[in-house]
């Protein structure tokens, strides 16, 4: 392919990618119902390139979150204890988990909506896959444990987040319902629960 055909699909990627961050920022600040005027100056293009890219805000939304998983993906490695892998998919979906929140208080559900946010559930959960099975090999999961499982325990962690409590004081917190939920997910007869230090 030349250059001056790369150089468009470059220009057309870049600003799909400055729609999605203008969208994340415009949601956490002003909440899911801000105008899709507002977001498209925001990221410096016309409504007109915002409605190319995206029909609608849920198509929006669907594609931030599509993004967090593909950064999920990109940090997750395998061979990381177990416990580590949550806690850092915790402390990195800090951003996006509120944001979910937000969002889905006023999420239009219709069933097109609610099949598509489904299936971002499953990719997630395919993409903790190969960690739920190295962690069972090695051990520190019960054999029963399932990816849907872990990914729960991210969501049950990511709620304990409250930008009021200092920083030592929710990762305290962080910390104590990880060590809660790994009991849970660990083997029977395991004595010692992972621990998430050294996460980064």
């Amino acid at each position: 392919m030349s250059e001056t055909k790369r150089a468009p699909r470059r220009d057309a990627t870049r600003r799909r990618e400055a729609l999605i961050l203008a969208a994340a920022a415009a949601f956490e600040e002003q909440g899911y119902g801000v105008a899709m005027e507002t977001i498209a100056e925001r990221a410096g293009v016309g409504r007109a390139t915002l409605y190319r890219n995206f029909k609608d805000r849920e198509a929006l939304a669907l594609a931030i979150f599509a993004r967090e998983i593909d950064r999920m993906e990109a940090m997750i490695d395998p061979a990381r204890p177990i416990a580590q892998t949550i806690g850092a998919m915790v402390r990195e979906g800090a951003r996006a988990s509120g944001l979910f929140a937000r969002i889905a208080l006023e999420l239009h559900v219709d069933a097109e909506n609610i099949a598509a946010f489904r299936a971002l559930g499953e990719r997630l959960e395919r993409v903790v896959t190969p960690a739920v099975m190295a962690a069972q090999a090695r051990g520190e999961l019960s054999a029963t444990a399932t990816a849907r499982e872990v990914v729960l325990a991210v969501r049950m962690l990511g709620g304990l987040l409250r930008p009021q409590l200092a920083e030592d004081e929710g990762e305290a917190q962080r910390a104590t319902a990880l060590a809660m939920l790994m009991r849970g997910l660990m083997p029977r007869g395991s004595s010692s629960c992972p621990s998430p230090s050294g996460e980064g």
